[in-house]
């Protein structure tokens, strides 16, 4: 058997999907799985496209059950991963989903989460991001990127470090899936108000995900975001925009998304006139890319494409956790979408 792993949130839209990819993991066994909320409920009552774990019962979120695996998937609300990893023995490995430990900047974290106080900050987990695997690789505890933040770090992250763009000029517009606000029943997400509409919500710097894009493109990133319920379950597409330095042309662009994507497993920058879709990457740990100049505009505009619940999620989590436990990077992923 392979290494144990454990799930702590099991019973969300997020901890559904883990289990979904460690259910068919080649090297990873399914350990406890709890749902502090529906402890003691089958695992198949909440997720019935999941037959293969029949007959398992989520349990509560107990400390030192979760503490008996190899790796603890934590995919909490906002503030209880911080309270769980507190309780659980320092030399278990953790990756988290949450945003409880991405932050580096405690002020920071005030002025986005005011409920919750600032619990530190794990090792960032965004492979591709330069010197990220080498971090993981060494990290007991890791804090996977939010959704909406890995769309835009991965479109832009090559163009500011290449210097290829002013990112105090950044201007993100990214519409989601329904998923992304979590399994909590609210009027404003029922079918009847999603479906044939797509509304702007958290306009005007105040999306929790501001802050972790911008510590991740560098100190001079300033970025507009813009986030967009759209009427799907999943899937993320996010169009990233700023001001080109001079003399940079729709090539240099393609060329630095290219040089930094080349050897990348689930990043495709696509070929000149394709352009990402959301539908594209669904069900997989993909993310697609294409660039350009708008030379009218004197912009670059990149368009980038995952699931959210995959590479904005689970996906990555799982990709985390192959890279700590000494894994295949790929193993139990794919880049291969579900359509239609």
């Amino acid at each position: 058997m392979g290494a144990r792993v454990a799930v702590a949130g099991a019973s969300g839209y997020a901890g559904g999907e883990l289990l979904r990819l460690l259910a068919g993991h080649p090297d990873l066994e399914i350990g406890p799985v709890a749902a502090q909320a529906n402890a003691g409920t089958l695992v198949t009552d909440l997720h019935p496209h999941l037959p293969g774990l029949e007959g398992v019962v989520f349990s509560a979120t107990d400390p030192e059950l979760l503490a008996g695996a190899d790796l603890l998937f934590t995919a909490l609300p906002h503030g209880e991963s911080a309270r769980l990893a507190a309780r659980v023995p320092d030399g278990l490995r953790i990756v988290d989903l949450g945003a409880d430990f991405r932050l580096a900047a405690g002020d920071t974290w005030a002025t986005y989460y005011t409920s919750t106080p600032y619990a530190g900050q794990w090792i960032y987990g965004l492979p591709e991001l330069p010197g990220a695997r080498e971090a993981i690789r060494a990290a007991r505890t890791v804090a996977a990127p939010g959704c909406y933040a890995t769309a835009a770090i991965l479109a832009l992250a090559p163009l500011t470090s290449a210097s290829l763009i002013d990112a105090e000029g950044i201007v993100i517009v990214a519409a989601s899936g329904t998923s992304g606000a979590g399994r909590s029943t609210r009027t404003d997400l029922i079918a009847s108000e999603v479906m044939g509409s797509v509304r702007a919500y958290e306009v005007g710097g105040t999306h929790r995900h501001t802050p972790e894009i911008e510590q991740a493109l560098g100190p001079a990133a300033t970025i507009s975001f813009t986030p967009l319920l759209a009427p799907m379950p999943r899937g993320i597409l996010a169009t990233s925009s700023a001001p080109l330095n001079p003399g940079v042309t729709a090539v240099d662009l393609k060329g630095a998304l290219c040089r930094a994507y080349a050897d990348e497993p689930f990043v495709t920058v696509l070929p000149d006139g394709r352009w990402p879709s959301s539908g594209a990457t669904m069900g997989s740990n993909a993310a697609q890319l294409q660039v350009t100049a708008d030379d009218h505009a004197g912009r670059a505009v990149v368009v980038s494409a995952i699931d959210n619940l995959g590479k904005g999620a689970a996906g990555q989590a799982v990709q985390i956790a192959n890279i700590m436990l000494g894994l295949p990077e790929t193993a139990g992923l794919t880049t291969q979408g579900v359509a239609p």
